[in-house]
């Protein structure tokens, strides 16, 4: 299993990181990702980390399929893989229309489908095949790496409901999961491992080692509104059963009732997803996750509510007990 943290750190400078990722790795974290919306790029901060701590795996999660060409796609991730030979994990997702069409100019066509035909161009793109291939979303034509890769990276797909998940399993090398609880995985893990018990279960995990609720319940409200109204992630709640905890703020939102959506969260709905309190009780409802079949959390801090780096370090697998 895995131990991962999320970076970059929104508050520290991406060139002052070094210190830190060393730390990550002399503390017993095995992993950093990175994820790719609205702050960095997914691949730099991947590259300098592979050099401050050669011993890190690294990942992104995820990449968006839909905004970059196939060719620069797999260029940036050869050299990634070239940078850290066999530490390189390469994350793939469909994103959102939000990010993909509002942002990037891209249409948000069958996410699906164009997750699986780039998921298959990269595989035999980074094999060192050339491609020649007409996919149902996009078409290559005489494609081919000129460095080969001694170590092709494994793919991970990003998912939520079950298509997507047989999808991680049957093309990929496992699964990305974000907004997951303990009590979902065991619905959820079976999809993507049917197809091999060794495809790998990772996840976001969202906290934070402070007693105060309030601070990070304040962050968390507004993020799980954002977050659940997006269709793909209603849905997936919905998938689960979860209509009792979110229906009252998919009713507000549904009538433009933003102040009346992010009424609706209660407490004990936020703190379904977003573990906070004392470091010991942090630590037992990840070991939890990992129990239910995380093998590979990733920690996303709501540095809002904490000093990054402090909560890091009594996160950490080593840390000593309070």
């Amino acid at each position: 299993m895995g131990y991962g943290m999320t970076i970059p750190i929104q508050r520290l400078p991406l060139h002052e990181h070094a210190d830190l990722v060393r730390e990550l790795a002399d503390s017993g974290y095995t992993d950093v990702w990175t994820s790719e919306a609205q702050d960095l790029d997914g691949f730099i901060p991947l590259a300098l980390a592979s050099q401050w701590a050669p011993s890190l795996r690294l990942g992104c999660a995820v990449f968006p399929v839909q905004t970059r060409g196939p060719a620069v796609f797999a260029m940036s991730a050869a050299a990634m893989a070239l940078a850290a030979p066999g530490r390189f994990v390469l994350g793939l997702g469909s994103s959102s229309e939000y990010i993909v069409s509002f942002q990037n100019a891209r249409p948000f066509d069958r996410p699906l489908a164009a997750t699986r035909d780039m998921a298959r161009f990269l595989r035999a793109a980074l094999a060192g095949e050339k491609v020649d291939e007409s996919y149902e979303t996009f078409a290559v034509r005489g494609f081919q790496l000129r460095r080969p890769i001694e170590s092709p990276p494994p793919i991970l797909i990003a998912a939520l409901r079950p298509r997507m998940l047989e999808l991680a399993g049957a093309e990929a090398d496992g699964v990305i999961l974000n907004y997951i609880t303990a009590e979902d995985l065991p619905k959820v893990a079976p999809l993507v491992k049917k197809h091999g018990t060794q495809k790998e279960i990772a996840g976001r995990v969202y906290v934070c080692p402070t007693r105060d609720a309030d601070a990070v319940r304040q962050i968390a409200r507004h993020s799980i509104c954002a977050y659940f109204n997006v269709p793909t992630y209603r849905a997936h709640q919905e998938w689960l059963g979860h209509h009792g905890h979110y229906q009252g703020m998919w009713d507000a939102w549904d009538a433009r009732d933003r102040k009346g959506a992010l009424a609706a969260l209660r407490d004990e709905t936020i703190d379904r997803h977003y573990i906070h309190g004392p470091a010991e009780y942090c630590r037992e409802r990840i070991q939890g996750l990992m129990e239910a079949g995380l093998e590979t959390p990733i920690l996303g801090l709501v540095e809002e509510a904490m000093d990054p780096r402090e909560a890091a370090r009594l996160l950490a697998p080593g840390a000593p007990a309070a």
